[in-house]
């Protein structure tokens, strides 16, 4: 197998398990072929060395821009090879109701340096109109500030590497309510794996804040019967925060 169909198998191999797991499913069968198909890929084809040089990340940033400013030269992780921008993250940085934390940045965030500016994004834009807000009144941010190749879940040392950004980010932005878009961010924000179709929805505590645990868009995007479930999600911190969806236009 070429070395791309390789990983996207595992990618996919991977979310399929992911998914098997959060529905609850304890046993899958794998069919022999593909742990055969597996087997043949020789060593050598694997990365032999991936080389970064430190990028101490300050602890006293004084502003959002500034933090934006040092994510842009970080090389603390093997996710800045591949890097085209890096993404981290925009909106109201001024104690906004909402901050929206996903998972990392995909090939439409990674051109732009702009976070869910894809279909996904799309989708969450009508996520935060329906709740009665416009994207520039939240913010918008990521657990890992720069996209992983070919879309994979990125990785707990990739995560811990980046999260002292994400930590400030919150500290700086003083958001009200955390809405945790998918269950890598939850993981990513708990330091712990995670089932998202168990906690969604179930509120959790960060730093302080309230998080609410939801689906993340892309997910709703393959599985749209999801849709309510997180519209039930965002309706609890609305209340939370005291407010009530807008009346839809019939």
């Amino acid at each position: 197998m070429a070395e791309n169909t390789y990983y996207s198998l595992l990618e996919n191999i991977e979310k399929y398990l992911e998914h098997q797991r959060d529905e609850g499913i304890q046993r899958v069968e794998v069919d022999r072929s593909v742990l055969e198909e597996l087997a043949k890929e020789p060593v050598a084809e694997m990365p032999a060395e991936i080389v970064v040089s430190a990028n101490p990340i300050p602890s006293d940033f004084e502003s959002v821009e500034a933090i934006a400013k040092h994510i842009s030269g970080c090389t603390n992780c093997a996710l800045c090879q591949e890097r085209n921008k890096t993404v981290p993250g925009e909106g109201n940085a001024n104690g906004p109701d909402i901050l929206f934390i996903g998972e990392g940045p995909g090939a439409e965030e990674d051109a732009q340096g702009r976070p869910f500016v894809g279909k996904a994004g799309k989708l969450l834009d009508k996520m935060i109109e329906a709740m009665g807000y416009r994207r520039e009144e939240v913010y918008i941010a990521n657990v890992v500030k720069c996209r992983p190749p070919n879309n994979r879940k990125p990785v707990r040392e990739e995560m811990e590497m980046c999260l002292p950004y994400l930590r400030q980010q919150i500290k700086l932005i003083r958001p009200k309510i955390i809405v945790g878009l998918g269950g890598t961010a939850i993981e990513g924000l708990l330091g712990k794996p995670v089932g998202i179709t168990r906690i969604r929805g179930i509120w959790q505590e960060y730093a302080g804040l309230k998080l609410m645990p939801t689906f993340h868009p892309s997910y709703l995007l393959r599985d749209p019967s999801k849709k309510k479930d997180v519209w039930t999600d965002l309706q609890r911190v609305l209340a939370e925060l005291g407010r009530e969806p807008p009346a839809r236009n019939n």
